[in-house]
């Protein structure tokens, strides 16, 4: 009795938890994506893509890169492989405890551990090599596809290495079409310009 009850409270709890978070759906060229973030773990991340999601920054861009068993990364080029204007960088949150596993969402960032904007990828396998080191920046993990996994693999089986210069990307863009945030807090995302 006492482990059944055990279950339900953690049952109720964990549901309760996931109802805070705020989901974003992106509905692409193969189907609806429902990611869930995690602003306790990751604020400045979470806050930074919202804001992206509510000014419209996304709708428009592609999913450029696919390595299959590795990454899809998504959120910077327009449908004909134009880099869009963004903000200004924001702090890197990798050392959140979230790792990058199968099906999380991350920052894509250059060298600099500061320097990530508005791309974005989802891990396809657990990549531990993108998990902070003790003398190293990670990739923030802020998000989790929920609903959608295999409209993310479905991305991978797309013919790719026709565009010269682009050998990740899909021959075929794959399009963000429409985003919507599920969540009335998500609507006043408010980073400092």
């Amino acid at each position: 009795m006492k482990t059944l009850i055990v279950s339900v409270l953690l049952s109720l709890s964990l549901t309760s938890q996931a109802l805070e978070n705020p989901r974003v759906t992106f509905e692409t060229d193969l189907g609806k994506l429902v990611i869930e973030l995690y602003p306790k773990e990751a604020p400045i991340t979470v806050e930074n893509f919202l804001r992206y999601c509510n000014d419209g920054f996304y709708t428009g861009t592609i999913f450029h890169r696919i390595i299959p068993n590795f990454v899809v990364q998504g959120g910077g080029l327009t449908f004909d492989y134009v880099k869009k204007e963004t903000r200004e960088p924001i702090k890197n949150e990798s050392d959140n405890g979230l790792k990058n596993r199968r099906g999380t969402l991350s920052m894509a960032r250059l060298p600099d551990p500061d320097s990530a904007t508005s791309q974005f990828f989802i891990n396809l396998n657990r990549n531990r090599h993108l998990d902070p080191k003790k003398d190293e920046a990670g990739y923030a993990v802020f998000g989790q596809v929920v609903d959608g996994m295999d409209v993310v693999i479905k991305m991978t089986k797309e013919p790719r290495g026709k565009i010269r210069g682009r050998e990740q990307s899909p021959d075929l863009p794959i399009r963000i079409l429409a985003v919507e945030v599920h969540d009335s807090r998500a609507t006043n995302a408010s980073i400092d310009e």
